[in-house]
């Protein structure tokens, strides 16, 4: 006898594939996925495997120009607009009905050697080198912004933080090219994770490759793939090329998150170093005087949620078999496309913050006149000057500030050489060998940056070899980007010529 409550569920879920909540939860998201982000890939795999099986033999010339006649019959747009009826499993299964209705059951033969497992890791792989090429053309966008943004600024005096107190001197300048070689790194990551994805599975088959002789190169070299992953099993298996695409696009969302940190802090009131341009601020619904940055808030909030997306994916792959499961495919995709994306275009909004926004340089240079901060030279100067060892003319500087801040006298207008000799006096037993013009020198902060023209540092002559550097770093990475692409137009329009030959001259 059936319960009641067994009965309501074979009611609402059905007596045929696919059941109720199956169909809404897994497949019908699925098709609508590949509807827009498969159709295209697919087509492409069509061809090239179709035009390999031609030269190989294996299919009929008179053949295959019935079947590409009907797959020139699949209008993506029209895909697109379609709704997840149930009829087939997915989009695969629909498209090849479609094909066999059309040209007949010679079109069955365009799955001799392949199956979908080869295939959707192909597609997959095709999906994400095009996000990865256009997130490494937003990053770009970013670099030659902070690029001219350290050019700028490579006068802008302001305080370096360590542990979020007052250090030293430093350049705004400075800080954008620190921000600049740090996406360098994060770009380079995203460029090593492409050439692990830019690698064919077709040929694999559904796990150890076919008895059919094929040719898995020509494939390869029409789909724009610059490799094969050779084992079959690790090329239906394998996941690690999304691992690696979420673990660089995880490290440089995070990496740009801790500046958006700085900016948030950078841009209130009581710091006071920048303002940010109207279009990229919103006014309060009670308070008259508010400016509030939520381009760089929501730019925060977004890169915690790439955060989140990439997570998803390393956590959906971990403790899974090393074989072809549904773990690491349509469930999973999506959010490294979100991921990707959404990098994208948060490289695009903050390089218009910040290209747009308006520097305080006056405030900050004032803050740096009066800061502590520039006594770090100070004690290099008696170094040099007084032949003492650092330790020591550290310990007197450190005990002059000390006094100062204890009576509230907390800025460089107090610090006077009658001041500082009276702690020499104390730990030396003498006063120092300075006047009061070389203390000035010692702690004055743009002084204290033009002596710092090591590699690395913030002088001016300094920063002006370094932007040179990174001007022709962007170049190289820019021609890597076009070559990339370069790659990818020509396999398309091989395939475009090798059909064109393969159809009658009448077609």
């Amino acid at each position: 006898m059936v319960s009641l409550h067994r009965q309501k569920i074979l009611e609402k879920e059905g007596n045929q594939f696919p059941a109720k909540t199956y169909k809404d939860l897994v497949l019908e998201p699925a098709y609508n996925q590949a509807k827009f982000n498969a159709i295209r890939p697919m087509l492409q795999i069509h061809f090239a495997h179709l035009i390999m099986l031609v030269e190989e033999g294996i299919v009929k010339k008179e053949e295959a120009v019935k079947i590409v006649k009907s797959l020139n019959k699949i209008d993506i747009k029209e895909v697109g607009e379609r709704f997840y009826n149930g009829s087939y499993e997915d989009l695969f299964f629909e498209v090849e009905d479609f094909l066999i209705q059309d040209a007949g059951e010679l079109a069955g033969n365009l799955h001799i050697a392949r199956s979908r497992n080869d295939m959707g890791i192909a597609i997959y792989r095709m999906n994400i080198r095009e996000r990865l090429l256009y997130l490494i053309e937003a990053a770009l966008h970013l670099r030659q912004s902070l690029i001219e943004l350290t050019e700028e600024h490579i006068d802008t005096v302001m305080i370096g933080y360590t542990h979020t107190q007052q250090a030293q001197p430093t350049t705004l300048g400075h800080y954008f090219n620190a921000m600049t070689d740090m996406l360098t790194r994060d770009i380079e990551r995203l460029q090593a994770a492409f050439v692990t994805v830019n690698k064919s599975s077709m040929g694999a088959a559904a796990l150890t490759t076919s008895g059919f002789s094929i040719n898995r190169g020509t494939v390869q070299e029409l789909l724009g793939f610059e490799g094969i992953i050779d084992n079959a099993w690790d090329a239906v298996s394998g996941a690690d090329y999304i691992g690696e695409t979420a673990t660089a696009v995880q490290l440089a969302a995070i990496d740009l998150g801790r500046s958006t940190q700085d900016l948030l802090l950078w841009g209130t009131q009581e710091f006071g170093a920048f303002k940010l341009f109207s279009p990229y601020v919103q006014i309060s619904s009670i308070m008259p005087q508010k400016q509030n940055p939520v381009s760089i808030e929501h730019t925060r909030a977004m890169l915690s949620s790439v955060k989140g997306d990439v997570e998803t994916v390393l956590s959906m792959m971990h403790n899974t078999p090393f074989g072809d499961i549904v773990d690491t495919e349509d469930d999973m995709q999506p959010y490294m496309w979100n991921a990707l994306e959404k990098l994208t275009n948060i490289y695009y909004l903050l390089s218009g913050v910040l290209m747009t926004m308006k520097v305080n340089k006056k405030k900050l240079l004032k803050r740096a006149k009066e800061s502590f901060a520039n006594v770090t030279e100070l004690a290099d100067t008696l170094v040099r000057s007084n032949n003492l060892s650092f330790r020591k003319a550290h310990e007197i500087v450190s005990a002059s500030v000390q006094d100062l801040v204890e009576n509230d006298k907390e800025s460089l207008r107090y610090f006077t050489l009658d001041h500082l000799n009276k702690h020499a006096q104390q730990i030396i037993g003498h006063k120092l060998n300075m006047r009061s013009e070389e203390l000035a020198d010692a702690l004055d902060p743009e002084h204290f940056i033009k002596i710092r023209s090591l590699e690395g540092g913030p002088s001016k002559e300094r920063m002006q070899k370094t932007v040179e550097v990174r001007y022709e770093q962007q170049r190289t990475i820019s021609a890597w980007l076009a070559g990339k692409r370069k790659v990818l137009e020509a396999a398309s329009k091989k395939i475009d010529s090798k059909l064109k030959s393969l159809m009658p001259d009448d077609e």
